[in-house]
């Protein structure tokens, strides 16, 4: 099992390189923890420790620290946001959203750095205005001293005035001569010699990777180291094991040196990463995460193609099931390409759907002992949609009948209750005529 890890220098630091090995195995999390991962991307994203809120206005955020001039510390705030969160306007060929950033970080006794910025994003197409992965960016550049902190960002739209807000705590810290910065997680980074030159960064708020395709660049810097020295830098799995273990050297006799990993994910990558750079009370270390796609955070093949059970009696998931795993990462991409339905957006419409009714039929039919899309109502809900018609017969005791009806589809359906345990299973006749409506959709389509 390898993967590809480049260590690209920036100003002229020198690095090496090297092969991935893993020892021992992943514990597989339960059926609940999935779903807990696919559907609350708050919660998940805040055990990351990023800045993570929820509706009405979701985003995700982080703050990177690097050494300023004199005493002072560079902080970086990133956030990430989905056009579909926004309230877009047309205005002449365009459509236009306003949104306002409100940043405060808070030191116990200290006055608090406050900061407010008005931003405007424009899109030439109603689609692009319902984009649901990351479509915006905004990032803020503070100096602050070191210490504790407490910051809370508020991001609210301008034209329907609905905000959210999440607050977290970040540490600046102190880089005396020979200390190094975490690894910052970023689209793009230019190095720097000095401590006075800018800092020019894209980051990655949300640390997210693709499965097989994309590429996590992680941005770190060295300070006053007096001669040649050596850091240990690690990668480590969930449950913490080294999959990963080199040294970043440094040359000194310089301010500042830049360095950068660009790591190239495959299958064995899959799940949160830890990149640690240094040891003992020296570590500094930023989580990435490799799943899916960016809206759903799934982290192990196998759980994916259960999830997509539903998605169609498709011949490409069948191949990826019993594909050995130097082809899985090709086979998703391609399954990924194929299933979209317009390859001018960087989402997948169909698998969008599909997923938001995963979400929906477990909340609805919970009702069962058994998640709600594992059972006989959300698998037809998750594969037609809403009934037309639902009408229940004796409705609270062990003999229910529940009959739903799709007009359009000519098709009338029944679930019985057989075992007085509360679990509804399609009828046998009902099954046939589902399984047949079924087959003929996915023929028409």
């Amino acid at each position: 099992m390898r993967r590809l890890l480049v260590l690209t220098v920036l100003a002229s630091a020198a690095v090496g390189c090297g092969n991935w090995q893993r020892v021992g195995s992943r514990d597989q999390p339960s059926p609940s923890e999935t779903l807990t991962r696919l559907f609350n991307t708050t919660q998940f994203y805040q055990r990351l420790g990023r800045l993570a809120a929820a509706e009405p206005l979701p985003f995700i955020g982080i703050v990177a620290f690097a050494a300023g001039p004199a005493d002072s510390v560079i902080a970086i705030l990133g956030l990430s946001l989905e056009n579909r969160a926004l309230s877009f306007q047309r205005e002449q060929n365009v459509f236009v959203a306003r949104y306002r950033v409100s940043i405060s970080f808070q030191r116990e006794g200290a006055p608090p750095v406050d900061l407010a910025r008005e931003e405007v994003v424009r899109v030439s197409t109603f689609q692009e205005t319902l984009r649901s992965e990351e479509s915006v960016l905004f990032q803020q550049i503070l100096r602050v001293l070191p210490g504790a902190y407490k910051v809370t960002v508020t991001v609210r739209d301008m034209t329907s005035t609905s905000e959210s807000r999440a607050t977290a705590d970040y540490t600046a810290p102190q880089f005396g001569p020979a200390s190094y910065s975490a690894p910052i997680l970023a689209y793009q980074a230019t190095g720097r010699g000095n401590l006075t030159d800018p800092l020019s960064l894209v980051l990655n708020p949300r640390g997210a990777v693709g499965y097989g395709s994309d590429t996590l660049l992680a941005y770190m810097e060295g300070y006053g180291f007096s001669q040649p020295a050596t850091v240990p830098f690690e990668v480590r799995d969930e449950q913490g094991e080294v999959i990963f273990r080199d040294e970043l050297r440094f040359r000194g006799g310089r301010p500042v040196e830049s360095q950068v990993i660009r790591l190239s994910p495959d299958s064995v990558a899959l799940g949160e990463l830890r990149l640690v750079l240094g040891s003992g009370a020296g570590e500094r270390e930023v989580s990435a995460l490799v799943s899916f796609t960016q809206a759903w955070i799934v982290t192990n093949f196998e759980e994916m193609l259960d999830l997509l059970r539903y998605f169609g009696q498709d011949d490409r998931l069948s191949r990826m099931r019993k594909a050995p795993v130097s082809e899985r990462a090709r086979l998703w991409r391609e399954f990924y390409t194929q299933t979209d339905p317009n390859n001018a957006t960087p989402e997948n419409e169909a698998l969008n759907q599909y997923f938001a009714r995963v979400n929906a039929a477990n909340q609805r039919f919970n009702d069962e002992g058994v998640q709600g899309w594992r059972t006989d109502r959300g698998e037809v809900f998750i594969s037609l949609g809403n009934p037309d018609e639902v009408t229940e017969s004796t409705p609270g005791t062990g003999n229910r009948i529940i009959r739903w009806v799709y007009t359009s589809l000519q098709l009338e359906l029944f679930f019985r209750d057989e075992t007085g345990f509360g679990r509804l299973r399609l009828l046998p006749q009902s099954r046939a005529r589902f399984e047949q409506t079924l087959t003929r959709l996915r023929r028409q389509a």
